[in-house]
């Protein structure tokens, strides 16, 4: 971000920093105008440079000592949340990184999947549950996303929420959104009825991907490897190893924050 040096009256040898970002106008980052990179979380100039101009602000809980208090923070989060802002910013760098490879700004061809994560004591029981087939005690995690493997829509749910249940919802969000999604990807888990209903409701077609009676092991199906790497990123994130969020709006919102922040990456 840019900084400028004003000296301060009275005080030849001293300067303070001037800056548009939370922390100086808030904060006593301007304290501090020399701090060096200590977070794993710090921004290089490439990653603010391609963020600024879609975001004023930072992010809340994991603030470094030289930011305002977290609390103040998660305020900005939590208006965010509630106002659909960070899905917006998630959306809009999702459209330039998909116009710096050389495709459309929107997608025509997804693949939907789901993650069951264990959740923390936090989670209360209203929204957690049971997966008898992961054995996972928890949530789960809906998502679809594009061929590049970038998120076009997440849905948080207790872990026994159903696979065809959850994307009856999830597939509508994301058809209203994309307006030129016609074909999705899935596994055996979203067959029967959910097919039919989605090219009579939605005019989409859901092309199911299965593995053969006789694949033994490990076998890369095609394209639903995307949404396999995709979770893999997940699980890099380390907020996302399991459920922390007391709330699944903010579960969700954490998920576009990880992605946002692979896609700032060089």
């Amino acid at each position: 971000m840019q900084q400028s040096s004003v000296p301060m009256a009275g005080r030849s040898s001293s300067v303070t920093w001037e800056c548009d970002c939370l922390a100086h106008r808030f904060g006593n980052a301007a304290d501090n105008g020399s701090r060096q990179p200590r977070y794993p979380t710090d921004m290089t100039d490439r990653e603010w440079t391609a963020v600024r101009p879609l975001d004023n602000g930072i992010k809340w809980r994991a603030m470094p000592a030289d930011f305002p208090p977290w609390d103040r923070m998660y305020a900005f989060f939590r208006r965010w949340r509630d106002h659909g802002l960070v899905g917006e910013f998630h959306d809009r760098l999702r459209a330039r990184a998909r116009l710096m490879v050389g495709r459309d700004a929107e997608p025509s061809a997804g693949v939907i999947d789901s993650q069951s994560v264990k959740a923390d004591a936090v989670v209360r029981a209203d929204s957690r549950g049971f997966d008898g087939g992961k054995l996972v005690n928890g949530r789960k995690r809906h998502v679809v996303v594009d061929t590049l493997g970038l998120l076009l829509g997440v849905m948080v749910t207790a872990a026994d929420t159903g696979d065809r249940t959850a994307a009856r919802v999830l597939l509508k969000q994301v058809g209203d959104a994309h307006h030129r999604l016609a074909l999705v990807w899935a596994d055996g888990g979203y067959t029967g009825s959910l097919v039919e209903h989605c090219l009579a409701a939605f005019a989409l077609v859901l092309a199911i991907v299965k593995r053969s009676d006789d694949m033994r092991g490990f076998v890369v199906l095609p394209k639903r490897w995307i949404v396999e790497r995709f979770f893999a990123h997940l699980m890099r994130t380390r907020r996302l190893a399991r459920d922390f969020e007391r709330r699944t709006t903010s579960a969700e919102a954490m998920i576009y924050s990880s992605m946002t922040l692979l896609m700032t990456r060089p």
